[in-house]
């Protein structure tokens, strides 16, 4: 039942001017009455005895005078099991449920239960009498891959809560009884299997935030080795439209070193997340051989659903990932693209008539960006275990533009940047990822020292590069054009993948080390050539040996020959080692 009613007095877009007459809260939901549908929206300013509702939905038909209906609820997601393998909208209603009941086109106003009614296996770890707090599990049920934990709800008060009774062993319903709690006043709790969190709180119950220091691992060179994420960390990937930021994150999503990953298509364009849909439900997951959506939750909000819908999406998906990270497991979250988010702010921004900031977007822009960010972190959760949820971003500034407001507000925040060229996405090179004007603050699988050295190659070869524009290859000393040379093997070997090769698509951490480690000695190396066509010459055939490495298998006969080839190559050319790398080697 509603604790507060109020009236509409008037609709700008997607914002709703309310009268209200009784209190009402900041973030909580309310319910616009039109006709037999009742559209939802969330309170963002209170103002005396009116309010203005953020509607998630398309509020054409919405008359003043309109009956509005308060819940008393923040805008909160379900927690439990059931949420993976789930395809949501922002408003966690579920997509494949919606069209059996909508048909082709979805109607408004309609919203299902989150979690699917069914059974599940319970298994309890509680006793009667034991005293437990918030976040503390008192059973478990299977979920595919992974034991789910059935913890007291957050949303309980932060005391002792003494186990009254506990069911046994068996299979009950999402929905029923499962447990019931008491604290010292004697009010008592009956807990389910699930439980609800608003979206708009960050979930704080661990013991300690660690410093993110183990490297995820993607299984794609240039961002382990040169560009590195940590798990618990934050990175964004801006990139010009059609540059691959979305590739990029499908690739990701497959071969990352985490037990969980949420992408979150806060506003891209509905034929990309139609490509999501069908291709994740027969990838298989490297890591298990089964299907990659078993370990998978897709929050689609796309460019043609409702603006506000953007934002509520964004923070769906962020609780969901604190949730399972509560479980001490290890979460990837992707954000597709945070671009569409802040626009969506910026028009709500502008409908409140707020000041507005650099390019009209709002004066908080940096600020929700940051809290969004924040909420990533590697965690120690009160029994031991350690949890992380890792936020990677992409950004979409109009014409590659790095200087404006979005993409300049998530460097402010992020531990990597990922700049995707124009220019190489046009030079087909995957990925394009600028490793010039890209960095990371996080430690990458391959000694910093030899990383460094390499980028300090490719800085000085695109110089070199850069001149030969202007005076001609003729116009550059030999030593200069094998600098040039060096940094192009770098770049085709190293920094280039094959994601249509089964060998190249995704590569390890010990094989990366291993293949680096001959790259580093072929760039430590100083050469016996004459000319430049003499170096154009060795630089082809080895790079092709390198390229053609690629390709094969590791541990095979025929890895280990063209390695002992190119050692060969580069050592019968040599003249001595740079003294700079040779403390290095």
């Amino acid at each position: 039942m509603a604790n507060t009613s109020g009236r509409v007095l008037g609709v700008n877009g997607n914002m709703v001017t309310v009268e209200f007459d009784s209190a009402i809260a900041k973030n909580e939901v309310g319910y616009i009455h039109v006709g037999d549908d009742r559209l939802k929206g969330e309170v963002i300013r209170i103002n005396g005895n009116t309010a203005s509702l953020q509607v998630f939905e398309m509020t054409g038909g919405i008359r003043v005078g309109d009956a509005v209906e308060f819940s008393g609820e923040m805008l909160s997601v379900a927690l439990g099991p059931g949420l993976l393998q789930q395809i949501y909208d922002g408003l966690q209603n579920p997509l494949p449920e919606l069209a059996k009941q909508c048909g082709f086109f979805l109607q408004r106003g309609v919203y299902l239960d989150a979690i699917p009614n069914k059974d599940w296996e319970f298994t309890p770890l509680a006793k009667e009498g034991d005293q437990l707090r918030p976040g503390d599990t008192f059973g478990t049920v299977p979920e595919g891959l992974f034991t789910h934990q059935i913890m007291i709800p957050f949303n309980l008060a932060d005391v002792a809560w003494k186990v009254v009774s506990i069911k046994e062993k068996g299979t009950y319903g999402v929905r029923d009884t499962i447990c019931t709690v008491e604290d010292a006043k004697g009010t008592r709790k009956d807990l389910s299997m699930i439980f609800t969190w608003p979206v708009k709180k960050a979930i704080k119950l661990y013991e300690e935030r660690l410093r993110p220091d183990e490297t995820l691992v993607t299984k794609i060179r240039v961002i382990d080795t040169f560009l590195p994420v940590a798990k618990g960390g934050t990175y964004c990937t801006p990139g010009p439209f059609g540059a691959g930021k979305t590739v990029l994150q499908h690739m990701t999503s497959r071969n990352a070193d985490v037990d969980i990953v949420i992408i979150a298509a806060c506003g891209e364009r509905a034929g990309e997340v139609v490509e999501v849909l069908k291709e994740f439900p027969e990838l298989v997951d490297p890591k298990t051989g089964r299907s990659l959506m078993e370990r998978t939750i897709i929050i689609c909000n796309t460019s043609s659903m409702p603006v506000a819908s953007r934002e509520a999406s964004v923070y769906t998906a962020v609780t969901m990932a604190e949730y399972y990270r509560q479980m001490g497991l290890s979460v990837l979250l992707l954000a597709d693209s945070t671009s569409r988010w802040a626009q969506a702010m910026r028009e709500m921004s502008g409908r409140l008539e707020e000041i507005p900031g650099e390019e009209a977007f709002p004066a908080y822009l940096e600020s929700r960006i940051a809290e969004f960010y924040e909420r990533a972190g590697k965690v120690r959760l009160r029994d031991g275990r350690i949890g992380s949820v890792t936020i990677g971003g992409t950004v979409s500034p109009a014409g590659g533009n790095f200087e404006e407001p979005v993409t300049q507000a998530t460097l402010k925040v992020v531990g990597a940047f990922h700049g995707l060229s124009r220019e190489r996405s046009d030079a087909r090179k995957y990925p394009a990822i600028d490793p010039l004007t890209s960095w990371s603050k996080y430690e990458g699988i391959v000694k910093q020292a030899k990383v460094e050295y390499a980028r300090n190659i490719l800085r000085r070869g695109n110089e070199v590069n850069q001149m030969m524009k202007v005076v001609g290859e003729e116009g550059t000393s030999v030593s200069d054009y094998i600098t040039y040379q060096k940094s192009e093997l770098i770049d085709a070997f190293y920094l280039q993948q094959n994601s249509f090769d089964p060998v190249d698509a995704s590569v390890p951490p010990e094989r990366q080390k291993q293949t680096f480690e001959v790259l580093f000695k072929v760039l430590a190396t100083e050469f016996d050539l004459e000319d430049k066509k003499q170096v154009r010459s060795f630089f082809n055939t080895i790079r092709q040996k390198f390229l053609d490495w690629n390709n094969v298998e590791s541990g095979s006969e025929r890895f280990t020959q063209i390695e002992g080839e190119i050692h060969a190559l580069y050592q019968g050319k040599q003249r001595g080692v740079d003294p700079d790398a040779e403390q290095l080697i």
